[in-house]
């Protein structure tokens, strides 16, 4: 069994809800992560104090976009496996602010993988739903034709592709996983579930796009965390890319009126276009069922009760 796990975007949601399940199963983690202000910082710092807890976590602060940085972070960790999500997140903001697109999830890949070729270390790397784009046809499938409607699919598609040159030419043990809406207790504040939950409590408006005729394969950190662990103990021949989605899109208005409900507090909401937005995202699980044993467990209601629960601990009201 590999023992030694390296996860960039630690003190992220993601990254930190893996490394704590890794650690909770007596493998060391070696976390590494910039701390950038792309969102509330308390919240990271909060995170990695929680992982610093444990004797078996070690922090490293960097920025990944300085590849001899993280060329000493391998030398002196010497990691079995890395496991990649350090990236600049959000579909809409990729417009406002592309190049920060380009350093996090283009020269950080890079950067990345090519100590994962000098090191022959395996990687499971981050992809998202976004590289679907707009497509009509469901459930979306890893051997469909992909085409990113947003500059942030973009740069998971390209991360995509240069794994599977990189595996390929290199003989690497690389899994790209695609998540879908992944949400649940100290998730990304800018992530629509959040973003509703702050604005109902606090008499904000809600805006929806496209009518709000809308609806996301919302999937349960603990089923990620679950998905991402079998790709951690399954090894493959080639590059491998499953989707890991819950297989049971919500509709935003099932959303809203589930977070209404809780909070006793009716949604004040505003509608306005948005051509950047897909209608639907739907993961066919059956590759990741197949292959991996992924298969998850939290439904809607348990998930999104939890993560409330979370939020009503932590911004009293």
């Amino acid at each position: 069994m590999k023992k030694k796990i390296l996860v960039s975007g630690s003190s992220g949601f993601i990254g930190f809800h893996i490394s704590k399940f890794l650690l909770e199963k007596e493998f060391s983690v070696v976390g590494v992560d910039s701390m950038n202000d792309y969102y509330d910082l308390n919240l990271k710092k909060q995170r990695l104090e929680t992982l610093k807890k444990n004797k078996k976590f070690k922090f490293c602060h960097s920025d990944l976009i300085q590849f001899d940085r993280l060329n000493k972070i391998f030398i002196n960790e010497e990691p079995d496996v890395v496991i990649h999500l350090a990236a600049q997140a959000g579909v809409r903001y990729s417009k406002i602010n592309p190049k920060s697109y380009i350093d996090s999830n283009l020269i950080v890949f890079s950067n990345m993988i090519e100590n994962v070729r000098k090191f022959k270390t395996k990687l499971i790397y981050a992809s998202s739903s976004s590289v679907y784009g707009g497509k009509k046809k469901y459930p979306f499938k890893e051997s469909d034709t992909i085409n990113p409607k947003s500059f942030y699919g973009l740069t998971k598609k390209i991360n995509e592709d240069i794994a599977d040159f990189y595996s390929k030419e290199f003989n690497l043990n690389i899994i790209g996983l695609r998540f879908f809406t992944v949400y649940g207790p100290f998730g990304r504040p800018d992530m629509a579930y959040y973003k509703f939950c702050q604005r109902i409590k606090e008499n904000v408006p809600i805006v929806l796009y496209n009518q709000g005729l809308m609806s996301r394969d919302m999937t349960y950190i603990d089923d990620i965390c679950q998905g991402i662990y079998k790709a951690i103990i399954n090894d493959f021949s080639c590059h491998q890319i499953f989707n890991l989605g819950n297989n049971n899109p919500i509709e935003l208005a099932k959303l809203i009126s589930h977070i209404e409900n809780y909070l006793d507090k009716k949604a004040i909401i505003k509608y306005e276009d948005s051509p950047d937005e897909v209608k639907k995202t739907y993961a066919d699980i059956t590759k990741s069922n197949e292959l991996l044993g992924y298969s998850p467990k939290v439904s809607f209601e348990d998930g999104m009760n939890n993560f409330l629960n979370w939020y009503k601990r932590n911004f009293k009201f």
